[in-house]
């Protein structure tokens, strides 16, 4: 038997094995809901005269749909005018080959849903790989900052846990719904306006949230799909730490998201933070850039002081290839600032209003996203692919103090 690539046609075949894979195309893997073929599970097709051999390529040897499977393909390609036999074999797939269907099948998995976000509104995840490392502070900062520069910036406290945006902000007033949507509280800053959603706005901050994946998601779903954001240039969203529920969620229902990665200098926090950006491109989500946090503290005498080790957001843009925006220093005013309810992003003047105005003017000059697909399919994992391919903006210096 001769083995033909898709289009080709050998003298005296019936069926091609163009013809055979088109026809495989309405093979469905019932777990992962693709068809074989977009999943790269069709690893050969040999065609001769009325007789077709069609390798199928398993992820496990002990795969419990291998009968379901064989059926399906048989009865696919039977159905082809012209075929009298049709032998399915089945092998294992390697380590490259499952790592490509699992890719395909996430990239699949991701399905946005309707948002009052505006298509040209930039949406910047600010996550971290643990807690304590100012994640918080960076996007509550980072937020007030774009404002106070003119521009309209959702803001999404996304920890439902471990919510404390209300705080930083001064915001204690209950959500509104007006028309069964949730109206964001507003806060004038500067220049320009934020909205704010959290589920500090719904829960005393006093009560623990016990919530497991599936509500968590749940609320993030709401925060997502029944605010009423209106005009928005930016949406900032505080993530939760870690690599966990609402963070995948994030990326399954807001696929455009952008991730901002917090780090502090010390190694072992680097190398937490990097499984946050590993996440991110597992997900693909793009990462855009990395802050480190409590870069350094400065005495009274103007000595510089390396609490907590350095070069954590240096080594962490260089292993991802992304470019640090911003090191933002350990100063007792930004944790006072953030317990007062008045970011100090919005104080009038000071180093520390700098480094945040210079961290809003690295993010506003970021190279832009590309540009928003819709649909399903093989032409939208081509895009896809085609975006994620573009090289990374290599690692850029500091802006500090």
């Amino acid at each position: 038997m001769d083995e033909h690539e898709p289009g080709d046609v050998a003298a005296g075949d019936v069926a091609t094995a163009e013809a055979v894979r088109t026809a495989l195309r309405s093979v469905l893997d019932p777990e992962l809901g693709d068809d074989i073929v977009d999943l790269g599970m069709v690893r050969s097709v040999t065609c001769s005269g009325g007789d077709v051999e069609v390798e199928v390529a398993l992820t496990s040897a002990a795969c419990p749909l291998r009968r379901e499977l064989r059926g399906s393909v048989e009865g696919a390609v039977a159905a082809l005018p012209g075929v009298r036999h049709v032998e399915v074999t089945t092998g294992l797939m390697d380590p490259g080959e499952r790592a490509r269907l699992m890719d395909r099948a996430r990239r699949a998995a991701q399905r946005p849903i309707p948002t009052d976000i505006p298509e040209r509104a930039r949406v910047l995840a600010v996550g971290s790989g643990k807690g304590g490392v100012g994640k918080s502070s960076i996007a509550v900062n980072l937020a007030a900052a774009l404002a106070a520069g003119g521009c309209t910036v959702g803001l999404l406290d996304a920890d439902i846990w471990g919510f404390s945006v209300p705080r930083m902000l001064g915001l204690d007033a209950p959500l509104e719904a007006r028309q069964g949507r949730i109206v964001p509280l507003e806060l004038r800053a500067g220049k320009g306006l934020l909205r704010v959603v959290s589920m500090g706005f719904l829960s005393s901050e006093d009560e623990a949230i016990m919530w497991r994946g599936l509500m968590l998601n749940r609320a993030l779903q709401h925060f997502l799909e029944d605010v009423t954001w209106g005009e928005l240039d930016y949406l900032v969203v505080d993530l939760p730490p870690g690599t966990g529920d609402v963070s995948m969620g994030l990326a399954r229902m807001l696929p455009r998201a952008e991730l901002l990665v917090v780090t502090t200098p010390a190694l072992a926090a680097q190398k937490v933070a990097g499984r946050a950006a590993d996440m991110a491109r597992r997900s693909h989500l793009r990462v855009v850039g990395v802050i480190e946090s409590m870069s350094g503290f400065f005495c009274e005498h103007g000595i510089r002081h390396d609490l907590f080790g350095s070069g954590g957001g240096e080594r962490l843009a260089a292993e991802i290839g992304a470019p640090l925006l911003a090191a933002v220093p350990l100063h007792p005013d930004i944790a006072a600032a953030g317990d007062a309810g008045h970011p100090v992003a919005l104080e009038p003047s000071g180093p520390l209003a700098k480094v945040f105005a210079d961290l809003a003017a690295r993010v506003v000059a970021l190279p832009p996203p590309p540009p928003a697909v819709h649909g399903c399919g093989a032409r939208l994992v081509a895009m896809l692919e085609a975006s994620l391919a573009a090289p990374a903006p290599a690692p850029g210096r500091a802006v500090g103090v």
